[in-house]
């Protein structure tokens, strides 16, 4: 079941709105609801609920080993969560909260224990999005979403990505069109004297370090042999159904060995796709290219990823290969992703 409802709104005005209150209600009474963020559609159900939360779990098929981020209305709510909100952590609350990112705190022991899969810690956000806050701040209660996707398949950045993943298995759906940053929050742990980079998102390193200097990151970002500790990053993540290979060189320069093996991969009987940007497009053809935003305008690749992944599926796309870009700003983000995604295959071309 899907509903419609107009952002242009401000956030008392919507919770007045019958949609907001029929989802408020569905959430109280532990059934699901997904709802749009800044970032990429979540699914959500109240936090204080086992039954409810083990209900996102199913819907999904998601590992019960895999935390969640809970969700609040407010800035204000967090410290009935959380054991203490440490400095570093208050700092960059006031310059990035609301919006897309996630803390990771010591919690209180008030939550279902399987948000947090038994950790002492739990993922805290405040989204900035009119529906989100409206619908949290309706429910009063923090909700736990991940995003409202099938598990390992690329996240849903518009209502009806939901309705393909998720259809029958949600009670409710708020269509607030596309979602603004196209890739989900960045993840700090605050627990310790250093902040530490988890996951890569909306917030980007250097605007991390730039509020509140050392920021240490996972070892299980740039390890191979190391496992992350964020929340929805344990298992295999973003994929599509096709295969996906990592052209780590620029395209221009090896524009012929790229050709010849989407050549052999047709020859094999493969249908070869390209994940690329606009200014790439024409050097070189497959059976479906997917422009994925301006290579000049990071974001707009980042909120074009998941759509044109998804987009190969529905071209029945066996093999997909996708360009790269410099591990920096929102780059660094996008790349945790593909990298997820072709479960760090890359292609070795020669010129």
């Amino acid at each position: 079941m899907s509903r419609v409802v107009d952002e242009g709104k401000g956030i008392e005005e919507l919770r007045g709105r019958a949609e907001i209150q029929e989802a408020a209600n569905i959430l109280k009474r532990g059934g699901l609801v997904a709802f749009p963020t800044e970032t990429v559609y979540g699914l959500g159900a109240i936090a204080t609920s086992a039954d409810a939360v083990s209900s996102i779990y199913k819907a999904k098929g998601r590992p019960s080993d895999n935390p969640l981020i809970i969700h609040l209305g407010a800035v204000e709510q967090v410290g009935d969560w959380v054991e203490s909100i440490p400095p570093i952590a208050a700092e960059l609350a006031r310059r990035f909260w609301p919006g897309p990112l996630t803390m990771v705190f010591r919690h209180r022991g008030n939550l279902a224990s399987n948000v947090t899969a038994g950790l002492p810690t739990v993922a805290v956000r405040v989204p900035d999005h009119p529906l989100a806050q409206a619908l949290l701040l309706e429910t009063g209660i923090p909700v736990a979403a991940p995003s409202a996707n099938r598990s390992g398949r690329p996240s849903p950045t518009e209502a009806l990505h939901v309705w393909d993943d998720l259809r029958g298995r949600v009670a409710l759906i708020l269509d607030g069109g596309a979602t603004g940053y196209g890739l989900e929050s960045t993840v700090v742990d605050v627990t310790g004297e250093v902040p530490v980079l988890l996951r890569p998102g909306g917030v980007t390193l250097e605007q991390l370090q730039a509020a509140v200097g050392t920021v240490e990151v996972d070892p299980g970002l740039v390890r191979d042999d190391e496992s992350p500790r964020s929340p929805g990053m344990k298992y295999r993540h973003y994929a599509p159904e096709g295969d996906v290979w990592l052209v780590r060189k620029p395209w221009a320069e090896v524009k012929e060995a790229l050709q010849r093996e989407i050549s052999r991969q047709q020859g094999q009987g493969h249908r070869v796709g390209l994940l690329v940007t606009e200014e790439h497009s024409d050097l070189v053809t497959a059976d479906v290219i997917v422009r994925c935003g301006w290579r000049r305008d990071p974001l707009s690749v980042a909120r074009g990823l998941y759509h044109a992944l998804r987009e190969f599926d529905e071209q029945q796309v066996d093999v997909i290969f996708a360009e790269t870009f410099p591990e920096e700003g929102i780059y660094r983000s996008v790349m945790n992703r593909l990298a997820k995604a072709a479960a760090g295959k890359t292609l070795d071309l020669r010129k």
